[in-house]
């Protein structure tokens, strides 16, 4: 048989107890054939590594695009329980899930193709590549795309850090980290041509800009989290509506040359005054640096406290820096249905 056929072909997904059911093709995963259907199918990550985004099979056959994903166990295995973000179906299948109108997409996510036009570097290890689009991609302030990268195996993550404008839903700015050994950011680096064309797969997220929350916004970043919350701080700049928000970007490296954004920050309207960035770093030694030494969670708790819980938060950084700040805010008893993150590992 044609590969080309296989690969075309359209499967007929049921929800078990429901009469809802979705078409999703062969050589796509359930949870976002779901997603584009919309289907408000709960999810994290998107690669596997959570778990929050099981099913159980009932009925008919997937293929687990990575079985060794963290996120599926072997108690998973015998319970016929799946990881939507791993799963392609072989043919029509029937699974139990519990939609969540919480994970209802805004933009509906879509496949399209990407051509890299542009790179420009923001650190010593932090570049934007900049991709044009086959097709419209809407999405909102904080979200992020799944990228397909050549000789690497599965999709990558990464968040846009432009916003929106008229006719430019057809560019994606990804401001990315180069990680030791990471498959994903070397081929960015090091092998990605320009003119090269890859698949970009989105939106996708749940930490994007509320617009109609009018409280003061707290935006914390550290490594390539810079991305998301300068996506976001676009946003605010951009909604007329927000325009009496007050937005305070502050941001967390290792040392004073990891230091990056006020420069994007400092090009939008209002800056120094609805608009305030500060930053910490951990490791000030043998570097002249007259901010906070520290860690960024730390400098949050300093500046503003209770305040916090006055707050609307989103931030976006490595796991450890994550968990510290979900910490500090739990101890601040900021409620958490005003703190905004996506889960990655």
């Amino acid at each position: 048989m044609d590969e080309t056929l296989v690969n075309n072909q359209k499967h007929r997904i049921t929800l078990a107890g429901t009469d809802q059911s979705f078409e999703c093709d062969s050589d796509d995963v359930l949870l976002r054939s779901a997603l584009r259907n919309d289907i408000a199918f709960p999810y994290e990550c998107n690669v596997g590594a959570c778990g929050n985004c099981k099913f159980e099979l009932i009925e008919g056959d997937v293929d687990a695009r990575w079985p060794e994903a963290p996120g599926w166990t072997a108690k998973d295995r015998e319970r016929r329980r799946y990881l939507g973000c791993q799963s392609m179906p072989r043919g029509d299948c029937t699974i139990k899930l519990r939609p969540n109108q919480h994970y209802a997409p805004l933009h509906q996510p879509k496949r399209v193709t990407g051509t890299f036009t542009s790179r420009r570097s923001i650190t010593h290890d932090i570049e934007e590549f900049r991709f044009e689009l086959s097709d419209d991609m809407r999405f909102e302030p904080g979200q992020y795309a799944l990228l397909t990268l050549p000789g690497v195996s599965g999709q990558r993550a990464y968040s846009m850090s432009n916003i929106v404008q008229g006719s430019q839903a057809r560019v994606l700015d990804f401001q990315v980290r180069r990680v030791p050994n990471g498959q994903g950011s070397n081929a960015l680096f090091d092998r990605l041509a320009t003119g090269e064309q890859v698949e970009i797969d989105g939106p996708y997220g749940m930490a994007y800009l509320r617009r109609d929350v009018k409280r003061d916004i707290l935006c914390l970043a550290g490594g390539s989290g810079l991305a998301p919350m300068i996506s976001i701080a676009r946003g605010v700049a951009q909604t007329p509506e927000m325009q009496g928000v007050k937005l305070h970007f502050l941001y967390g490296g290792r040392t004073p040359r990891d230091v990056c954004g006020r420069d994007m920050l400092e090009a939008l309207e209002n800056f120094g005054s609805h608009l305030h960035f500060d930053a910490a770093v951990s490791d000030a030694s043998g570097e002249q640096w007259g901010g906070h030494t520290g860690f960024v969670h730390e400098l949050a708790e300093s500046k503003f406290g209770d305040g916090l819980r006055d707050m609307e938060i989103y931030f976006a950084g490595p796991p450890a820096m994550g968990q510290a700040i979900q910490k500090m805010l739990l101890a601040r008893k900021v409620s958490f249905g005003q703190v905004h993150f996506d889960q990655f590992y």
